[in-house]
């Protein structure tokens, strides 16, 4: 989860300085009382247990499927039969895992993990078994985005930082041998997207501001750099899926377009040509077995998937799924498709299909923890205007069986390229029983409505952004089904900062918030970023370094105006942090208390950006839930 900037803030302040975090700030373990299955009124920790199967990666032959989960308490890495059966654990590492991906010849699965969330990796492989492991590359102080396999599973790539810069350099590594070549001298935000069917190519992605990047093709051999778009107005181009005799790609751009479609790109003609270009985005595009292409679009947050047979040209049906957000990957040499489903009744497993045959099933079954999916609210897709007239969007959560209207709590997505997208929500799902309504807010910066809208909190226009808030509270007290005269605000990341610009900007409209690794101050964020952030911050944020930007991003910083908070605010950070620093978080924290307001701190030394281990996002949401009920006062529903 990535994080970006908005607010409307009004006066210039000196930045305070953080204090060291008082004891009580590092939270202790909550006790665990699940209550009973069925229970009426289930605690959190049922929410909190409710597994997902992630991540899926096929074996080259479609018959087994590598997942993660979080069963242990740690997202490790699985193994099940595609038709089904009882799966096997691979890594049990204190830390989990960050990534995974099956090698095309089927020997080893590789997999990656940091220490403590500060996104550092190490590179690992591992037998599908799980009776051998080798070290790749060890975790160290740079970082690493791993790039692939070779067709032939013999090599790796990887982009990576040498120490002390915020630049990517390309590697090549053996993995027999370990031998590891410097293939290309990099830049900020160039990353491996795809290997050429023969191995000889790879495609970069260099990172254009957020939501945009420019590709290029570089050959291993001469190290020759050759740019394929980089067009004037910036665009995003993703999900290549090479034909076998590497004639050219499949890919997902909106080059010329608000919208992504689906392109074929012709190498020896250099020639981009569109295959479907409908009016919302083309997010995923996988080629099963050189005939079947298939495809997801994103219609109101939804994912539709769509799917073709190349040798005719005929549409295929597709299975029947859950409604929700889909995951796609094929397998490298059978036309078997595995479809990971996350929605507000399935809260993550994965489907495989097999193209040819016409056939679906359901290759994994997490546990709801007692849950019934049925009692889990879908929400409404809801569009409507800003007070500028932008037409903004949302996903509107009512408790079942109310008898009055809720109190609301509006959620804040980070990113802010991101989108709120109907999802399984642990905390949302606790509140709804708890009589608590949630809109998750698609404020201008979010991606699926079209990369217009995506752009228009751009630079200057990034308080507009922390507007829509208080406009969203607006269209919710005309549309009259929730209090809104009684909301809170809450998200993580750059919904970290949405929540603390909320309790800055308007004092008044929200009685409590809650803020997850939030940005505080973003002459600091922007100058401790990561590399990953720093490749992107100038084009969506500004430069700092010119006097401009500088001035106008302390007015837009939170802790400028940190003395108009009214409200009680709970902080939630991990130490480890690598894109906006524990830092933000004390500060802003040392802001309220110095001025007399209410805060509750939950300063975590094992985590990064966002909570991982088991234990403390049981400690966090029991605290986070508890939190809301008290400050929004609010009822349990009948």
């Amino acid at each position: 989860m990535k994080r970006l900037c908005s607010a409307l803030a009004l006066l210039v302040a000196l930045p305070l300085t953080a204090a060291t975090p008082r004891p009580e700030d590092v939270p202790k373990p909550e006790p665990v009382a699940l209550g009973l299955a069925g229970d009426a009124r289930p605690d959190v920790l049922r929410y909190l247990y409710v597994q997902t199967a992630s991540s899926p990666s096929l074996s080259p032959d479609g018959r087994q499927l590598a997942f993660r989960t979080e069963i242990t308490g740690q997202r490790q890495l699985w193994v099940v039969d595609a038709a089904g059966g009882w799966p096997r654990q691979l890594t049990f590492g204190s830390e989990g895992i960050a990534g995974h991906e099956w090698s095309p010849r089927g020997d080893w699965i590789f997999y990656s993990a940091d220490r403590g969330g500060n996104e550092r990796e190490g590179f690992y492989l591992i037998t599908p078994d799980g009776t051998r492991e080798r070290e790749l590359l060890p975790p160290s102080e740079v970082f690493r985005e791993f790039g692939g396999f070779s067709p032939d599973g013999a090599r790796i790539a990887y982009s990576v930082t040498p120490e002390g810069s915020d630049t990517y350099d390309i590697h090549v590594l053996d993995v027999e041998t370990g031998k590891d070549r410097l293939v290309l001298k990099g830049r900020l935000g160039l990353y491996v997207a795809s290997w050429s069917p023969r191995g000889t190519h790879v495609i970069l992605s260099e990172t254009r501001g957020e939501d945009a990047n420019d590709i290029h093709l570089l050959d291993l051999e001469s190290g020759k750099l050759e740019t394929l778009f980089k067009p004037e107005v910036a665009s995003a181009y993703g999900s290549f899926a090479w034909k076998r005799d590497g004639s050219g790609f499949y890919l997902a751009t909106d080059q010329d377009r608000d919208f992504a479609g689906l392109a074929w790109y012709d190498l020896g003609r250099r020639e981009l040509k569109w295959i479907e270009t409908p009016d919302h985005d083309v997010e995923r595009v996988v080629l099963g077995g050189d005939r079947y292409l298939a495809w997801n679009t994103n219609e109101g947050g939804y994912s539709v998937l769509r799917a073709r047979d190349l040798t005719d040209g005929r549409t295929l049906e597709v299975p029947k799924l859950p409604p929700g957000v889909y995951g796609l990957q094929e397998a490298e040499r059978a036309p078997i498709f595995a479809i990971q489903v996350n929605g507000p009744q399935v809260p993550g497993d994965v489907w495989t299909w097999d193209a040819r045959e016409r056939e679906a099933r359901r290759t994994t079954v997490s546990s709801t923890a007692g849950l019934d999916p049925a009692s889990f609210v879908v929400p409404e897709h809801l569009d409507f205007k800003a007070s500028d007239g932008v037409t903004l969007h949302g996903l509107l959560y009512l408790p079942k069986n109310l008898s009055g209207k809720p109190p609301v709590l509006l959620g804040v997505h980070g990113g802010p390229t991101g989108q709120a997208q109907p999802t399984y929500d642990e905390v949302f799902q606790y509140l709804l029983t708890r009589g608590i309504a949630v809109l998750d807010l698609n404020f201008r910066g979010s991606t699926g409505y079209g990369k217009t809208f995506a752009r228009l909190d751009n630079q200057r226009q990034r308080p507009n952004a922390v507007r829509d808030m208080a406009d969203a509270l607006d269209f919710l007290a005309k549309d009259g089904r929730v209090d809104a005269s009684r909301a809170a605000v809450m998200g993580g990341s750059y919904g970290g900062y949405m929540t603390f610009a909320a309790l800055t900007a308007f004092p008044d409209r929200f009685r409590s918030g809650v803020s997850f690794v939030g940005v505080s101050n973003w002459i600091t964020a922007l100058q401790g970023a990561s590399p990953e952030l720093k490749a992107s911050d100038r084009l969506e944020y500004g430069n700092i370094d010119d006097p401009g930007d500088r001035a106008f991003f302390q007015q837009l910083s939170p802790i400028a105006n940190v003395a108009r908070v009214k409200s009680p605010v709970m902080v939630v950070h991990g130490a480890n942090d690598p894109r906006d620093p524990v830092t933000e978080s004390d500060a802003f924290v040392e802001g309220v208390r110095q001025n007399g307001g209410a805060v509750e701190y939950l300063r975590f030394p094992d985590e990064g950006h966002g909570l991982r281990k088991l234990a403390n996002r049981v400690t966090a949401y029991r605290r986070v839930a508890a939190f809301l009920e008290r400050t929004l006062r609010a009822g349990p529903a009948h």
